[in-house]
């Protein structure tokens, strides 16, 4: 258990031989410093990501004595209020409605209909790249297209996204394991500030509603759809922090992946008809979310081990990515792999809603770059962002190499 660190420069920079590690050493074990069950191989995640016995909260069931664990600071207050109304954090019957009117705006019908734009915007981006020579790939092109597709969805005024990202970095902050104060009080700040942005865009829309999915949430309110106000706000910043987040850190994840996988890089500049098999083959990779937390809701047993009402599981999504009871030559980078059921998105009843336009972004910028700037080559090696939860780097520097 030594090598499992997710505090370690070193783990950080490459977890995956940590996770064969844990998987060798069993099916379930607990972590003691997050007071986790850590929940290593590809079949008991994807078992337990759609076991009805976890959760994402507790509270629809049982309050916060009952359950064994303690109310959240109250200074945190702010933040709770935000991501608790989520219904990435519900569960039915609450997640049940609420997604079902959020999927309105994700069906594949309307998600198909954003591909001429999500496919010039990320053309623009990369054609803005190449007269430069270069830059850094992550804020010229992995940021700025999640971004402007999913704040055109929900209506935000192009002058006002600005801050959309920094809101976003801060509050995501809080899904890192054991946040220090100093990162909680960003995540507070962040919430207070996002909640009252979109309150007051909310009223707005309320009076002169337009063509985006903040006036269609509040048109279905008006019919009998109910949504509080702040279950209205809790999912547009869902909406916006997990529509470009983790497709933020794919790219720039992928595109390192590939810089070091030079022969994999080659084959895909020959053929791409690759890229779609190419963006699933880089989740997996390299996967953007690496842990994802349930509660027990009601006694478990995995693989003879009792797990109580009350524990919190770790689901490893980076480590199941990388299972070789599902994946042969899990380490290898293959874009020409054909079963690849990773696990990226989730699985079950919070399957990531935006699967598809993630899907979509990706492939675009992808192809962007390589038909735009078929030599483009790394700079300098990045530096991975001190996380482990969200893994993702600080920045990609680029350049157009001549002469290749």
């Amino acid at each position: 258990m030594a090598a499992f660190d997710p505090w370690d420069p070193a783990f950080l920079a490459d977890p995956y031989p940590a996770y064969a590690e844990l998987r060798a050493n069993g099916r379930v074990q607990y972590y003691e410093p997050t007071n986790q069950w850590l929940v290593p191989h590809h079949a008991d995640v994807s078992a337990l990501l759609r076991d009805r016995r976890l959760g994402r909260t507790y509270q629809h069931r049982f309050t916060h004595e009952d359950f064994g664990r303690s109310a959240p600071p109250a200074a945190h207050e702010p933040f709770h209020t935000l991501n608790d109304h989520g219904m990435l954090d519900l569960e039915p019957p609450d997640h049940t409605r609420i997604r079902r009117l959020v999927s309105k705006a994700f069906t594949p019908r309307t998600v198909e209909q954003l591909r001429p734009y999500v496919t010039k915007l990320a053309g623009e981006l990369v054609d803005r790249l190449v007269a430069e020579g270069g830059g850094d790939l992550l804020t010229d092109v992995a940021e700025p297209l999640p971004v402007a597709v999913i704040a055109e969805m929900l209506g935000i005024p192009e002058p006002d996204r600005a801050p959309l990202r920094p809101w976003s970095a801060d509050i995501c902050g809080m899904y890192e394991l054991n946040p220090p104060e100093d990162v909680a009080a960003r995540a507070v700040r962040a919430s207070v500030e996002f909640s009252d942005y979109l309150r007051d865009l909310i009223a707005e829309r309320r009076k002169n509603p337009g063509d985006d999915l903040i006036s269609g949430l509040i048109a279905a309110h008006d019919e009998g759809d109910r949504l509080t106000e702040q279950e209205m706000i809790s999912t547009c910043v869902l909406l916006l922090n997990a529509g470009h987040e983790a497709t933020v850190n794919a790219t720039v994840n992928g595109w390192y992946a590939l810089f070091r996988n030079p022969e994999q890089l080659a084959a895909l500049r020959a053929d791409h008809s690759l890229v779609p098999r190419a963006v699933e083959e880089l989740m997996r990779y390299d996967t953007p979310l690496q842990l994802f937390e349930r509660w027990v809701l009601d006694e478990i047993e995995v693989d003879g081990t009792t797990i109580p009402r009350g524990a919190e599981i770790a689901l490893l999504f980076g480590s199941a990515n990388h299972d070789p009871a599902t994946f042969p030559n899990p380490e290898r980078l293959d874009l020409t792999r054909t079963d690849n059921p990773h696990i990226s998105f989730s699985a079950g009843i919070h399957y990531c809603i935006g699967a598809p336009l993630a899907r979509i972004e990706l492939a675009a910028s992808m192809t962007a770059v390589l038909e735009k700037a078929p030599t483009l080559a790394l700079a300098a090696d990045p530096e991975r962002k001190p996380n482990f939860v969200i893994r993702g780097l600080e920045g990609l520097r680029v350049h157009i190499a001549q002469g290749e």
